[in-house]
């Protein structure tokens, strides 16, 4: 049974590891400001920071109630029981890794040029595979004289 556990614990750590190399700005975190300073976000920006942040949350809270009530109601007693359920598990992770994604994707749309390069910059020097957007440009009112 050990074995078994062990095996299943493994599985989680493979796929966790093939994930980890995308490179993620993680704003369902604990390091916005750090975001906000590294890319100086405008206003506009802040606030759909903010807005993905709370709809992150309020996926990520369901996916994760659902992960906690399989773990808790799931027969584990054979190994084709663990088998299901790492699937059931690993189906759950991904929908949390989906939505990460999908926000920090949002959130690198409106970002303009030079901080889409800054990001770039980042994810090449931690050897990371950069979200691809288009950064928004953003018209730079001119002053009449």
């Amino acid at each position: 049974m050990l074995h078994k556990l062990f095996s299943l614990l493994v599985f989680v750590m493979f796929f966790s590891v093939v994930n980890a190399q995308n490179c993620t700005l993680d704003i369902g975190g604990k390091n916005n400001e750090t975001i906000k300073t590294l890319f100086q976000l405008n206003e506009e920006q802040v606030s759909v920071m903010e807005s993905l942040q709370g709809e992150l949350e309020v996926k990520t809270k369901s996916v994760e109630d659902q992960i906690e009530k399989l773990l808790a109601q799931h027969p584990q007693s054979t190994e084709e029981d663990l088998i299901k359920l790492a699937e059931k598990y690993k189906t759950l992770q991904q929908q949390l890794v989906e939505a990460a994604y999908d926000s920090d994707k949002q959130l690198l749309s409106v970002f303009n040029v030079k901080q889409y390069e800054r990001y770039l910059q980042l994810c090449n020097e931690a050897i990371r595979q950069p979200i691809k957007v288009e950064p928004k440009n953003y018209e730079i009112p001119v002053e009449e004289e």
